[in-house]
């Protein structure tokens, strides 16, 4: 196994412990879960560039990557719906909007129509880390200027996933090889 899938499969193994400090309440764990998501979350990009660099791309790190990736931002929001930080809503919309893009690159491979991630697609991954460890972190170092920020954060990761989502549908309409209206 190279090292980028190894990096994967310890953003996966990592999700357990992330919930588990979160959710057990002990002192000062939402800061340590926050630590643990924001190492999970780095090495999403770090997998890729080593695959890509090192030229180590294999069919599991193709599927185990974005599944991991699912995993994470899922787990995360499922915890903080559980310490009602978010509404049930944003969870819904964010997980959902993964199971549809999911969806629509499964029919579009089938037939023989890769629908590459996008730079919406990366805006919106950033956007939902930033607003998830801000939430972590209770708006550390900015709630020491009494500055909100995670509130609203949250939000523009639910506009960019939406934005992605949408996107990625008109990409998958307008191919010449897929009929999505059957």
């Amino acid at each position: 196994m190279n090292l980028a899938n190894k990096l994967t499969l310890s953003r996966i193994l990592l999700i357990p412990v992330f919930m588990l400090v979160l959710l057990i309440r002990v002192p000062f764990g939402e800061y340590i879960a926050a630590v643990i998501f924001i190492i999970a979350a780095s090495t999403d990009g770090l997998d890729g560039y080593i695959a890509r660099k090192r030229k180590q791309v294999t069919n599991f790190g193709k599927l185990i990557d974005p599944l991991a990736d699912k995993l994470l931002i899922s787990a995360a929001l499922v915890s903080l719906v559980e310490l009602k930080e978010i509404s049930a809503w944003v969870a819904v919309i964010i997980i959902g909007r993964e199971f549809f893009v999911t969806g629509l690159r499964a029919i579009a491979a089938g037939e023989g129509v890769i629908i590459a991630a996008s730079k919406l697609g990366k805006i919106k991954t950033i956007s939902q880390i930033v607003a998830i460890s801000a939430l972590l972190l209770n708006d550390f170092p900015l709630s020491l200027l009494n500055i909100t920020f995670g509130k609203y954060a949250i939000y523009v990761a639910v506009f960019f996933t939406l934005w992605s989502g949408v996107d990625y549908y008109i990409k998958a309409r307008n191919s010449a090889r897929i009929n999505l209206d059957e």
